[in-house]
């Protein structure tokens, strides 16, 4: 079973922002989604989530998980309320949360600080955090939902490069098992971490496959208005340098 996207649009009054006419992707794995500013990732990730009205057909193994199954991350978001980090990742769970926080809540929480490196910030205020840092604890509290679907709005945009790459490598595995929709502004860390790569250029489905198939001057070059260069780094994987044109 696959992630089916069918006759899929997104309407503002009678402004069309997003018609996808078919889209099939693993139901594993960690998904891309690339394009310009304003191409539409953002609105086709909210649709996902469930917060913005779209026709169409979306299905993830036959059916569409339930609110509680997905994680979504939006892009930018911050937490001002002098909440600690472990109290702020805890509420990923305020669905099943009792009276009482157990201790196999506690250990919960503990697993996925740990995860992201944010151990030794259990006790820190959210509020006094870097935004890389609140970046961090807010996918860990959406990791602790244990969701079926993670969707995530440029995950890495507050990160500095170690934690970039610590994040994405977390991201990868965790997709081994579930499926990650990320949007992404670094073709090159794209390139390298994502399994699939969906480009949108103004609205509509450019292109969807292997990110070699995908990263490649014929496409990259009419969406971005760039003239590309795509040379390989140690490991092989696609670098994605940006000329301009003329």
């Amino acid at each position: 079973m696959s992630l089916i996207l069918s006759a899929f649009t997104i309407h503002a009054g009678r402004k069309c922002l997003l018609q996808i006419d078919s889209l099939t992707l693993p139901p594993k794995g960690l998904v891309g989604v690339i394009g310009p500013n304003g191409a539409g990732k953002s609105t086709l990730l909210r649709a996902l989530a469930g917060l913005v009205t779209h026709g169409g057909i979306k299905r993830l193994e036959g059916a569409w998980p339930q609110p509680s199954q997905i994680g979504f991350l939006p892009q930018g978001f911050a937490v001002s309320a002098a909440m600690t980090v472990a109290e702020c990742v805890l509420l990923g769970r305020r669905e099943r949360l009792g009276w009482r926080i157990t201790a196999h809540d506690r250990a919960e929480v503990a697993r996925v600080l740990a995860l992201l490196d944010l151990s030794a910030l259990a006790t820190a205020r959210m509020d006094r955090l870097s935004g890389g840092q609140q970046q961090r604890v807010l996918l860990a509290q959406r990791l602790l939902r244990n969701p079926r679907l993670l969707i995530l709005d440029e995950p890495t945009s507050a990160l500095d490069l170690h934690h970039q790459l610590e994040v994405l490598s977390q991201l990868r595995t965790l997709a081994q098992d579930i499926l990650v929709i990320a949007a992404l502004h670094d073709l090159t860390l794209a390139g390298r971490f994502a399994d699939h790569l969906v480009l949108i250029d103004n609205g509509r489905l450019a292109a969807a496959s292997a990110p070699d198939q995908v990263l490649v001057p014929g496409r990259l070059d009419p969406v971005y208005g760039i003239r590309s260069e795509l040379i390989s780094d140690c490991h092989n994987s696609p670098v994605v340098v940006a000329h301009r044109v003329g």
